[in-house]
Formats: structure tokens, sequence, C-alpha cells
């Protein structure tokens, strides 16, 4: 679905981000993106869906393709058009906005009006809390609550494929589960997802496959498990999330077993 080749990417003149990255996303996959601050996981986010342009950064190098189109020099809004939404970090809301409101900004990208009653009912059986409070301003939520509003406005367009920039950064560890069993069921309903994290334990419960960002190269990359069980990746980045971890894999758990329990249906169907 996604194939970024040799992408390097600067800021001003000088400031090197990105340099020869690769990256593979299939079409019923998670991949994660891990990485400490600095890597250049956000700036990968930001060459993906086009808003590179909006940050002071440019593309130098390399080309980056969607369904075996370039799309590395569209508009912003043509990309989201093609498929492909991010979330940026930091739960960037429309605080003076009422949930709805939001939900209808995000709408705005879908094809039809069918589109969006399809894509209006999934957010609302994914955030449920969200169809409750579709009155209040976003900015006096949770910040729990803020994150969902945040993918689910994403959602509204009807994506292909999902772009998550630390979507758990700065949340409880009960909430950081939520997120997880949130990606998952996502996935399970026929969207790919790039996911950028810095809790890696949680990432690659919920990826299948995942790639380590250093100083703007990829380190490794490779099937989810396998990263998990690297030394490297342990020693690294695994570990000291103790409780949100815990959380994230019960949660991810009853996801997969949700899923499992929908095909089965379909199958006997």
């Amino acid at each position: 679905m996604l194939s970024v080749r040799g992408l390097g990417v600067r800021y001003g003149r000088s400031v090197s981000a990105l340099e020869g990255v690769d990256l593979e996303v299939a079409t019923d996959s998670v991949v994660a993106v891990l990485g400490g601050n600095g890597a250049g996981k956000s700036t990968l986010l930001r060459a993906v869906s086009g808003t590179l342009g909006l940050h002071g950064g440019a593309i130098t190098s390399g080309e980056i393709r969607f369904r075996d189109e370039r799309i590395d020099r569209l508009d912003p809004a043509v990309v989201v058009r093609r498929g492909v939404v991010a979330v940026p970090e930091g739960r960037q809301v429309f605080a003076r906005m009422t949930v709805e409101e939001n939900l209808r900004a995000g709408g705005l990208g879908a094809r039809s009006a069918a589109d969006r009653t399809a894509a209006r009912a999934r957010v609302s059986e994914l955030f449920p809390v969200l169809a409750e409070r579709s009155g209040q301003r976003a900015g006096l939520l949770s910040g729990g609550e803020q994150q969902m509003l945040a993918i689910g406005r994403a959602l509204m367009s009807g994506p292909s494929l999902l772009l998550l920039d630390e979507p758990s950064l700065g949340l409880a560890p009960q909430m950081i589960g939520r997120i997880a069993r949130i990606v998952t069921e996502i996935h399970s309903q026929g969207t790919a997802v790039v996911l950028v994290e810095q809790n890696a334990t949680m990432a690659l419960q919920v990826a299948d496959h995942a790639a380590v960002l250093e100083v703007g190269r990829i380190a490794l990359a490779g099937p989810a498990e396998e990263l998990a069980a690297s030394n490297d990746v342990q020693r690294l980045y695994l570990g000291g999330h103790a409780e949100s971890d815990e959380q994230a894999a019960a949660e991810v758990a009853q996801a997969r077993s949700h899923r499992s329990a929908r095909r089965l249906a379909r199958w006997a169907g």
C-alpha cells in the first residue's frame, strides 16, 4: 500500500532530518516506527502526509508511493482524498468547537455523503463517549478523550491508511491500554496503520512489523515479534512501562479475540 524509498529530508539549508529511509506498509498491516526524541519519526509522517512544507521541511531525495502513485509532490488535501490521513502529535483538536463540529470537519474529506454517514457510525461504535458528549467543547474533554476525538476526526474521511503520531503520549496507563485496543480495532476493520511511538512495548504488541529510527536512519526493521526479542531493542526501548504495558497487552488481547469472533461469524454466515 505504502512504499517509501530512499527518503531524505532537510529543514532549512543545513539540518538533515532523514537520510535514505525505506519503509513498506502492506494493505492489511500495522507498522510501528520506534525511536527516541529527534530520531525523525514525526518528520517521516509529515513527509508521507504532505505536510512537511508547513513545518519548514523539504524532501531532498527519494520518493513516496501510495498504491503505486507518487504522493510526495501532492498537496496535503489531495493526499487525504487519496486515503492517507494523519493524526498529529499532541491531541490537536479544535478546542472551541464542539465534539460534533470537530467530527463534521473531519468528514469534509469524505468522498460522499454516504461515506460520511458510514464513517460517523464507525466513530460512534469505536468511541461511545464522543456520542455522549457531542455538544461539549473539545477543549473541555480529558486528554484521553481529546486523543479519541483526534483519531475519530481522522476516521471521518474514511482513510485507507491512518498515520498516528505518539497517540499514547502523556496519557495514564489505563488510557494507553485503551488506545492500543482502539488501534487494533481500527486495523481489524480494514484500515492500515503506521504507528509512531516512544512506548515501544505497547507499539510492538499492536504492530505486525516495526522499524527503529536512529538519527534519521533506519537502524532495525522486521516483524514486530522479532524486534521485541532483539537484545538491542530490549536494551534501548523496552522496560519502564510495566503498568501501561500490562494494560495494553490485556486490551490488545481482548480486541484480537473480538476480531477473531467477527471473522468466524462471517465465515459461518
